[in-house]
């Protein structure tokens, strides 16, 4: 293995991103055009989309929701999507008060109306908190997007679409997460439009 400063590293580090972005082009498409596919239609329909997730994935779901209300790509009117990782009042207040199993979850069901897309991010799978509300979004008749790693983990049986990731490189998965992320973004724009 090369140097952890040296120039090899670097590029054996952009080429293992490279091999993990291929593989997800290879197996990912038709569940990334289908949350596209079921986010637009859900916008048309006057609903909303709720993200949520943990860490980096807690950013990523307010990034991504920031894409949809403000705008990515082209002016169009504002879209309503929610991250559910932003109010720091509801989600301390629900972790003290019930459990941080429950601080999405909670939010879902005070949230979330039948048509609405619910949206959880984890690397690994199994976060309980994301795989309660995509439970408990389930419950309430939202549709349910999840956006994790390719193998194992909890989270797949409560979602409706499930976009895995070919890696088990928490850095390469978040990675392939931000663009996936983006494309869905661009797609609903574009049908949007």
């Amino acid at each position: 293995m090369a140097s952890p400063l040296s120039t090899a590293e670097v590029k054996r580090l952009l080429h293992d991103t490279a091999q993990v972005y291929a593989a997800t082009a290879d197996g990912a498409l038709e569940p990334i055009a289908e949350a596209a596919r079921t986010m637009a239609e859900a916008l048309k329909a006057g609903r909303k989309i709720l993200w949520f997730g943990n860490g980096g994935s807690a950013t990523q779901s307010q990034h991504m929701a920031a894409e949809f209300v403000g705008r990515f790509a082209k002016e169009r009117r504002a879209l309503p999507s929610i991250a559910l990782t932003g109010n720091i009042a509801n989600l301390t207040a629900i972790a003290n008060d019930y459990s941080y199993e429950q601080v999405f979850s909670r939010q879902v069901e005070a949230l979330g109306q039948p048509g609405d897309v619910a949206v959880g991010i984890s690397t690994s799978g199994s976060s309980p908190n994301v795989v309660a509300a995509l439970r408990a979004a389930r419950q309430q008749r939202l549709t349910t997007i999840g956006l994790s790693r390719a193998v194992g983990g909890t989270m797949r049986e409560a979602c409706d679409i499930y976009l895995g990731v070919p890696s088990t490189v928490t850095a390469r998965i978040q990675e392939v997460h931000l663009t996936i992320g983006h494309i869905l973004c661009g797609l609903v724009e574009d049908a949007l439009a």
